[in-house]
């Protein structure tokens, strides 16, 4: 049965080769926007106390910090500024406050201003008695073993080399000098004779020397420590009035050749270890390359020891005790060129003036990166969760379904968050910046408002990526926290590490920052650091020619964070298209260069072909034998182990339908051909065959309804149609475009009525009509008219129930709206499963009335548990079972064809059932008894043996001489239908 051929027609589309139908008044993306931007806009006004309190969270925050900056400044007081003391003055009247060091204590003295620092001799950094080398199997060459270092009596070993042995050897000889100390002579210079040691740790600044505070002697470093008067007290006067008395004590010491400079440093390496307070130190003090040193040629090498002077951080530099072992070297090479009386002196060195300070920290700075990481990652499961929430209830799929395109959701979408987080920083920045935390007000503004802005792109692109990962809003709520605080962690107990220590590659840091947590910890890192340097040194924070400081980092994040935040956005729109979710069909990965999979067109060609020859020959076949048309498939006979026979009703449908897929109509919008879905092997059970092979032509006007059990299929076939679930195999045309490749187009001139109904709760039944209309192109007095009237047809206009919140309505007004909303915009095509599922016996009759009178200029599908509804509003029906159409017609034809049968129910004393049952068998020889109780019998007779007239004539007849309390005669029902032919097929019977 081949449509009228005037009905055929259609654009042509050229990659195909087929016509096809073009949608009927297709939205364009900005209209499309701006549907979607009203909607998020009302879902958002309702949603008003939730996105305060996102917006409150960082001032709370801020306000918190500057509690806990109120307490620390309590806490710190007067504690860490320059001692003061009222002194009285010099006429006897009264006193005067002065602050100094003669009036401070120990916490107190690193405060106080010095305008003529003293001057320190020059000392050289000697390891501690227990770390001193000693001999081992390795280096037996070393004179004394490690027994010494628990009497403390362990001389030091200075390691040298170089080209010419001689020469290296008379200048180590002259490292320590022949000097003597001038006991007598109380002042710094005179140390400069001799090698001064310490083993104490230096601090920060010259403005103190720890050597002459610490209990630790000072040593002088001899070839031998024979003379008594090597240990002996010496008293410096450093002025104000202050004197220090320091012991001195002898320190042997001895220069040790080595081959080469490779042996000096594998020496070196092997002595290095941890020391006291996490202090790294060496066996030796310094060790010596003389390399080509000559008379006339000074060459040489010095290693020293930096470790210790913990030179991890970026604030003021740490001490290093480096110009003594140079002097040393010098004044060897002159000695060893003019002879040993030569002098060299380095006299002492001295640290530059200072003023007066007073210990400030910024509480805000100091815990900085790990806070701050805290705040801004909150933004992250933000995005995360809205977007999986979407996913999961499948609210993105309705609109899609609707007309809403992929370009209109992820523009809008990421600019309602780029709004909402810019929003959420500026208050963050102007906040903290009022209340004086130092963090915000130190650093540029300017470079603060890049750095935030690249990190909320780059943070919603991020969340853009993980939504295609999730299914479930738990898991990524979970997962989005766990972002968040691990980020943060790993920041500042890994990753920091990387930053501080400046031996680090650069690459490495570099490398690292590609991870986008890290990224942003190291721009908030670099922030806080400057912020707390400024605060402590009375300076400016970062600035913007800070950038062009090869130790700031923050230049490069700006360029990570843009990059990622561009490379986000592409890959989320590919994965987008190519990951299979609740997005809809998704594309082949090589979509974006139009790759078409070899050999479609020619398939397509082929099928089409001989879908045309098979239908000419099931005609044939049909005309010649009215038996039915057997069509078996290999794969579904070795799955269910029957033999599939295909009815001739189902044959005829197929045969239409391979015709329309072949020349397809405008007549008919709905063409399915052979369309399977199979889920695969799992868990070692076989192929599950959700649909097996489904064929239909639904023309323009009708109302195509299928029946069946649950789990027969029809979702799944529906799901298939609407672009929900991928076809196995098979294909459908709506409006004549393939549901495999125009998918999106299909959805222009498309309504839907789901299972289960998807509508957001704050927002109300007029508000969603109002989105869904704008998708289909309505506008102005068009679109509220037709609210208006799609409220009125399901009764949600009257008392003002279209205004009110969805999440406030019954489970029959969800229902009754989400059939307005496939209605509204004049759709094409409609799928409708079970839309009339939880509604009153009104509401029910209304709903009917409003889909006949909507299927006029529409095709409609519908499926249904409900027989009335199928007869009230099916032109035709399917029965569904086992994954396929076991029959099709109109309620009246299946009836006849698979009833049959009349239901005769008598009603009798007890004691006459056997009679009752002999006046059945008289009337028809084949009647059968299906139920009997209490006198009451029932019984089906076969509508080719009796009459309805001979029925009633004899049932007069037999109340002569039975009792007959009651009696009925009932046709076979739909119901009865239905349950036929889904025993049947279970049954393994073959229905012709």
């Amino acid at each position: 049965m081949n449509p009228p051929a005037e009905s055929r027609g259609g654009t042509g589309d050229p990659e195909m080769g087929r016509p096809v139908q073009e949608p009927l008044r297709r939205t364009s993306n900005a209209a499309q926007a701006n549907a979607l931007f009203r909607k998020n806009l009302t879902y958002q006004k309702r949603n008003w106390k939730t996105n305060c309190c996102l917006v409150a969270f960082p001032i709370v925050l801020c306000v918190l910090l500057v509690v806990m900056q109120f307490l620390i400044n309590s806490f710190i007081g007067d504690r860490f500024k320059c001692g003061c003391k009222d002194v009285p003055n010099s006429n006897g009247v009264g006193t005067t406050k002065q602050c100094g060091l003669q009036f401070s204590n120990a916490d107190e003295a690193p405060f106080c201003g010095i305008d003529r620092p003293y001057p320190w001799p020059s000392i050289l950094q000697v390891p501690s008695p227990q770390y001193r080398a000693t001999r081992s199997t390795e280096y037996p060459d070393l004179a004394q073993d490690a027994s010494c270092r628990s009497a403390d009596t362990c001389a030091t070993t200075i390691p040298y080399t170089g080209t010419n042995k001689t020469a290296a050897d008379a200048l180590a000889g002259y490292l320590l000098g022949t000097g003597s100390l001038d006991l007598l002579n109380p002042q710094t210079y005179s140390l400069s004779s001799v090698v001064p040691g310490t083993d104490t740790i230096p601090i920060g600044s010259l403005l103190f020397e720890s050597a002459f505070t610490s209990p630790r002697p000072i040593y002088i470093l001899r070839p031998n420590c024979t003379n008594s008067k090597d240990n002996f007290n010496f008293t410096v006067n450093v002025g104000g009035g202050f004197q220090l008395s320091k012991d001195f004590a002898c320190l042997e010491t001895r220069p040790l050749w080595r081959e080469n400079a490779s042996s000096v440093n594998s020496m070196l390496f092997a002595g290095y270890r941890g020391g006291n307070e996490r202090k790294e130190v060496n066996e030796v003090p310094a060790a010596y390359d003389f390399r080509r040193t000559t008379p006339a040629r000074f060459d040489v090498n010095i290693w020293y020891n930096e470790t210790f002077a913990n030179r991890t951080s970026r604030g003021p530099p740490s001490l290093m005790r480096v110009t003594r072992s140079l002097n040393m070297a010098a004044q060897a090479f002159l000695r060893f060129k003019l002879g040993p009386t030569v002098e060299l002196p380095l006299l002492f060195v001295k640290e530059m003036p200072k003023v007066g300070t007073q210990l400030r920290l910024d509480f805000s700075s100091i815990i900085g990166p790990l806070f701050y990481m805290w705040i801004l990652g909150f933004l992250f499961p933000v995005v995360l969760t809205a977007l999986v929430y979407e996913k999961q209830y499948h609210l993105r799929m309705m609109m899609k379904m609707h007309g809403l395109g992929d370009s209109a959701y992820w523009v809008i979408t990421y600019f309602y968050y780029l709004v909402l987080f810019c929003i959420y920083m500026i208050c963050f920045i102007v906040f903290g910046s009022i209340i004086g935390l130092k963090f915000f007000r130190m650093n540029s503004y300017s470079l603060q408002i890049l750095f935030y802005f690249l990190y909320i792109n780059m943070i919603i692109s991020l969340g853009f990526i993980a939504s295609n990962i999730f299914r479930n809003v738990r898991t990524a709520t979970a997962f989005g926290y766990l972002y968040v605080f691990g980020s943060g962690l790993l920041g500042a107990f890994f990753f920091q590490n990387f930053v501080v220590d400046l031996n680090t590659d650069r690459k490495i840091i570099t490398a690292l920052q590609i991870i986008p947590a890290f990224a942003t910890y190291r721009g908030l890192y670099e922030f806080a650091e400057y912020s707390f340097r400024g605060v402590y040194m009375n300076s400016k924070g970062m600035q913007w020619s800070d950038l062009n400081d090869e130790k700031n980092g923050l230049r490069t994040v700006l360029i990570i964070l843009f990059i990622e935040w561009v490379v986000f956005m592409l890959l989320n729109l590919y994965l987008d298209q190519v990951v299979a979710s609740a997005s809809g069909l998704n594309k082949h990965p090589l979509f974006f260069l139009k790759f078409k999979r070899k050999g479609s067109k020619a398939k397509g060609a082929m099928s089409a072909s001989s879908n045309h020859t098979s239908s000419r020959r099931l005609s044939r076949n049909f005309s010649a034998n009215s038996k039915s048309l057997t069509h078996i498939d290999e794969g579904d006979k070795r799955s269910v182990g029957l033999k599939v026979t295909e009815r001739s009703d189902v044959a005829r449908e197929k045969e239409v339908a391979e015709e329309l897929a072949a020349n397809p109509s405008k007549d008919y919008p709905i063409v399915c051909d052979n369309l399977k879905r199979v889920y695969p092997a799992r868990d070692g059970n076989p192929p599950k065959y959700a649909v097996r092979g489904f064929s239909l032509a639904v023309p323009r006007g009708e109302c195509f309804g299928i029946l069946g059990p649950n789990g027969a299929g029809k979702t799944s076939s529906i799901n298939m149609m609407i672009g929900f679930l991928k076809p196995t195999a098979g294909t459908a045309y709506i409006q004549g475009m393939n549901i495999v490749t125009d998918m999106d187009r299909i959805y222009s001139c498309m309504g839907v009525c789901p299972q289960h109904d998807l509508l957001w709760g704050q927002l109300t039944g007029r508000e969603h009509l109002l989105f869904y209309g704008r998708l289909k192109n309505l506008k102005g007095t068009e679109l509220t008219n037709a609210v208006e009237s799609s409220l009125r047809s399901v009764n949600l206009f009257e008392n003002g129930v279209g205004d009110k919140q969805c999440r406030k309505y019954s489970g029959g007004m969800k229902r009754r709206l989400s059939v307005a909303i496939s209605l509204i915009g004049n759709p094409q095509v409609v799928y409708m499963d079970e839309p009339s599922t939880g509604l009153d016996p009104a509401s029910r009759y209304n709903l009917w009335n409003v889909v006949k009178q909507s299927k006029q200029d529409r095709a409609i599908i519908l499926t249904t548990h409900s027989m009335e509804e199928a007869e009230a509003l099916c032109d035709r029906l399917g029965i569904f079972v086992n994954g396929e159409l076991q029959c099709i017609g109109n309620a009246k034809e299946l009836t006849a064809r698979y009833g049959g049968l009349y239901v005769l129910t008598i009603t009798t004393p007890q004691e006459e059932e056997s009679e009752v049952i002999a006046l059945a068998k008289s009337l028809s020889p084949n009647a059968n008894k299906i139920y009997g109780l209490s006198g009451t019998q029932k019984f089906e007779l076969p509508k080719t043996e009796v009459t309805v007239a001979t029925v009633f004539s004899g049932i007069e007849e037999a109340k002569n001489r039975l009792h007959i309390q009651a009696w009925g005669l009932s046709d076979t029902t739909l119901e009865d239908v239905f349950i036929k032919v889904a025993r049947g097929v279970d049954g393994g019977i073959q229905l012709q």
